[in-house]
């Protein structure tokens, strides 16, 4: 691997960078890989390490790169598409939605917002089904999805009465309700401690949260809230309302 020595450009030096260490990324490595220490890499693009952090922390910023701790910085996957739209009809853990993996399952007084949603009372408890998606091994999302005792009524404890299993139990309950209609709402917000721990990110992080309203038998039947990674997803806008990997032109790690 030789030395490539930048040259006197009017833009400034890490941001020349930035753009030589993404054509790098596109052809050199691939989704995961570890890059070289910043010796290595201050040394190969002839420039200090202060300007190569600068260069590293765009490209992170910009969902290129992550650091993973323990790990080092490694070449991001994909985005994943968040599409904003209502015209998708189906319940969470339908067929199509396997991007998503059941991890638990509790009975709990859910926050005051979503029993107002939910139109529970403030103190009645509702199944609380967690979930995270993933990428290409990595989680970009962590679910929260919130569904009151009358939208389940035959579901008992006995058959699963726990853990993964518990929660496709109510998931398989809930999809014998006739979904009426969905309505979703995105906002930036800041990963929670339990968040950023699921998530592999640092408290405070930027994440972007959505929340889905599920209508049955015309009332709120399940509320989701579900956290993405700010750097490796984008929102999507169409009348399909579907959730997709997007690989995007310019990110062509082999």
């Amino acid at each position: 691997m030789g030395t490539t020595q930048l040259e006197s450009v009017p833009e400034p030096k890490y941001w020349h960078l930035r753009t030589v260490l993404t054509e790098a990324l596109d052809s050199e490595f691939s989704v995961g890989e570890i890059l070289p220490n910043e010796r290595e890499l201050a040394a190969r693009f002839g420039v200090a390490r202060a300007t190569l952090r600068q260069a590293l922390e765009q490209l992170e910023l910009e969902g290129r790169l992550q650091r993973r701790r323990g790990v080092g910085t490694t070449v991001a996957p994909p985005r994943v598409g968040v599409a904003v739209g209502t015209e998708q009809h189906s319940w969470p853990g339908a067929p199509g939605d396997d991007a998503w993996q059941a991890v638990d399952c509790v009975t709990a007084v859910p926050p005051a917002a979503v029993a107002e949603a939910l139109d529970t009372g403030r103190d009645e408890p509702v199944h609380t089904v967690r979930r995270t998606r993933m990428s290409h091994g990595q989680p970009v999302a962590a679910e929260l999805l919130y569904i009151p005792a009358a939208s389940v009524p035959d579901l008992t404890a006995i058959d699963a009465p726990s853990g993964p299993a518990r929660a496709r139990a109510v998931l398989r309950e809930l999809h014998r309700l006739e979904l009426e209609g969905r309505d979703s709402a995105v906002e930036l917000g800041s990963a929670r401690a339990d968040d950023a721990k699921e998530l592999d990110r640092l408290p405070g992080a930027p994440v972007l949260v959505v929340t889905t309203r599920y209508a049955a038998a015309g009332r709120t039947a399940a509320l989701s809230v579900s956290t993405y990674r700010a750097d490796t997803c984008r929102l999507t806008f169409g009348d399909s309302g579907t959730v997709e990997i997007h690989q995007d032109p310019q990110r062509r790690a082999s």
